[in-house]
Parts: C-alpha cells; structure tokens; sequence
C-alpha cells in the first residue's frame, strides 16, 4: 500500500508538469511480477515498469541475538561494612528531594534515610530519591509510614538496602517486622520478585538467594512501652538495628519537645547500655557457635543539639544519623538572612573597595 501511494505520487507529479489533469494519469492498472523484484503499472496508457532490488545493499543480514549481559550485583552493602566494625554516618532525607538525595550522596554520608512517615513522600516519590542515590553509590534505608506488610512489601520492591519500622513497642511487633521482609515459609512478604526494581527488574538471577541476607532491618524504640521490653526486642532474631527515637521517647516520657531533659537521657542511657549488652551475649554466643553468626543488633541512634554526633559514636552506636535535610536547609537560610540583615551601613562613610577583605569562598557557601 506504501509503494502504491508513492506511485500514485508521481504520477500526480507527472500530470502536474504536463499541465493535465491529475485523475486522467493517475494509475489505471497495478500488477506485481516476480516480486518484488520488479513492479508494473500502467499510467497514461503507457506501460512502466520499475526495478526494486530484491535485497537492500545498506540493510546487514539479520543475526541472531547475543545472550543478554550478565547482572552484577552492588558491592559493598550496610550490613558488610557494620560487620567489618565501620560506625556509619547518615541523613534523613525528609524533603523527598531526588536533588538533595544526590547531594547529600556526592557529601559523602554513608547512608540516607528517606522518611516516608514524617516527610511528604511516599512510594511514587522514594523512586527517584533512591535512583538519586544510587547513582552516587550511596545506600538507601526507606522509613515506613506505619510497620505495615503491606507498606514494607512495596518499600522493598524498590530495592533499598535497608527498611526502618517505626514505632516497634513489643516483641511480637519486632518479629512481624522481620517476618514482612521474609518470603515464605519463613515470612510474609509477597513475591514479585522477578519484576520489581529490587532484582534489577527480573535481571538479577540471584537475588533471591541473598536478599534476605543482605536487607538490614531497622526497628525504632520511641515509646517508654518498648523501653520495659528493650532486651526481648533486641533478642529478636532477624532484627539488625534497634534505632533509638529520643524525640518520641520524651513525649512518652511527658516530657514533649524536651529530649534533652534529665529523666529521659537517664532512660536512654540505659536503654543503649542493655542493646549493647544483648549484641555482646549473642555475638560472643555465635562465635562460640559451630559456623558462627552475624551476632546480637546494632545500634542506631540520631543525633540532638544536646547530643552531637561524636558523642553517640563515643557511647558505641554503629549508625549515627547527624541531621535532617529541611534542618540543614533552614539554619542555613536563615542564618544567610540574618547575616544579611545585621549588615551596618554607615552614611555617608566611603570604602575603597581594594581595601575591603574578600571572601574566599563562594557567594552560596
């Protein structure tokens, strides 16, 4: 039909020179012999016929294709680093910014923490976060909105190294936060894996042997209900970190906004003293073990202003997550406004501008 239109063309081409009607040359006749070697028509009642090569000179034969490329998976994960006795340092990401994810991968943090129960992102909006990052090689851990199957089904189909279940009070609790990152029979978890982002879309072969072993399971103590519990939740099998929540902890405590009270460090202090306790048992048990074990839980913590970063890594937590993404932004804006606003200008007074001290440093910096 494509070489009949074309014909059709020319001839309307041909009428359109001869000063003659189009429909009076247009193709009266339309026979194929040997195709498609050769095709005739009959315009004008004249016989025409034109040579088409049977194979195009330009147009390589058709090969079979190579067998796809093997996947490679990702070195180097959280918990391989935790085990060779790195204490890792973080961020929370609560901006659901793929641009501020990126950034804080090129700024070196060890981890990003992309919060989906305080931040305004969900599942649609960790995607590209988690691209972000790993574009910098940089590890992802997706904070759950609530400790759902439902909601760590799909934040593991997006393939982070690492899931954070908030709000972990019991036992029982922290064993169906590791059941909902288990498969069958010996969790929960649905299985989609051969299409999901997780297994590099069905190309990683082995994902399914190792990702279990590989995904870190974080769950967060923030209530003085949990506190009772600490040593039977760090018991757990399968639960990795045991996050402290200073900030819900205090509001449990009565003591709302006020992390820093005396109370309330006194309970967390006691509450890192027994997590580390259990992972000292438990890892001097596995190594005693025939095979030995991954060992007790680590301890994550997030740092306050009455609680820097070097003190928590001083007290023994292996994951230190140091600020907040819209924190960062916010003292910087406003401290560049204050900067600006408490400029004293004398009137009148004239500086000669080569003998004014320059900034170093960028403007933005």
């Amino acid at each position: 039909m494509a070489m009949v239109a074309s014909l059709s063309s020319m001839a309307v081409g041909t009428a359109a020179k001869l000063k003659a009607k189009p429909h009076l040359l247009a193709p009266k006749t339309l026979t194929l012999q040997n195709a498609p070697s050769t095709i005739s028509f009959r315009s004008y009642q004249t016989l025409t016929t034109i040579s088409i090569p049977s194979k195009n000179p330009m147009l390589p034969p058709i090969k079979s294709l190579p067998p796809p490329l093997e996947y490679e998976a990702a070195s180097g994960s959280l918990k391989s680093r935790l085990a060779a006795g790195e204490t890792l340092y973080g961020l929370f990401l609560l901006s659901a910014s793929p641009t501020l994810a990126e950034i804080a991968g090129l700024a070196g943090y060890d981890y990003v923490v992309v919060d989906m129960e305080h931040g305004s992102g969900g599942i649609s909006d960790a995607l590209p976060c988690l691209r972000a990052l790993a574009a910098t090689r940089t590890p992802a851990v997706l904070r759950l909105p609530e400790p759902s199957a439902t909601w760590a089904k799909k934040a593991l189909d997006l393939g982070p190294q690492g899931i954070m279940f908030p709000m972990v009070d019991t036992p029982a609790a922290a064993a169906h936060a590791v059941a909902c990152c288990r498969f069958p029979p010996r969790g929960i978890r649905g299985s989609a894996h051969t299409v999901v982002r997780a297994s590099a879309y069905g190309l990683d072969d082995g994902y399914l042997t190792r990702c279990e072993e590989e995904i870190l399971v974080m769950c967060q103590v923030e209530s003085f209900d949990a506190v009772a519990e600490i040593e039977a939740i760090a018991a757990v099998e399968g639960v990795d970190v045991v996050q402290m929540g200073p900030m819900d902890l205090s509001a449990s405590m009565g003591y709302l906004w006020d992390p820093g009270n005396r109370k309330v460090r006194k309970v967390l202090r006691d509450v890192e003293r027994k997590v580390l306790g259990v992972r000292k048992t438990r890892t001097e048990a596995d190594a005693a073990a025939e095979g030995g074990g991954a060992g007790g839980p680590y301890l994550g913590g997030f740092a306050m202003p009455h609680d820097p970063p070097e003190e928590l890594k001083a007290r023994g937590y292996h994951l230190v997550a140091g600020a907040v993404d819209v924190g960062l932004f916010r003292r910087a804006a406003v401290e560049d406004v204050q900067r600006f606003r408490l400029v004293q200008t004398e009137i009148g007074e004239e500086e000669d501008e080569f003998e004014k001290p320059r900034e170093e440093s960028y403007w933005s910096e």
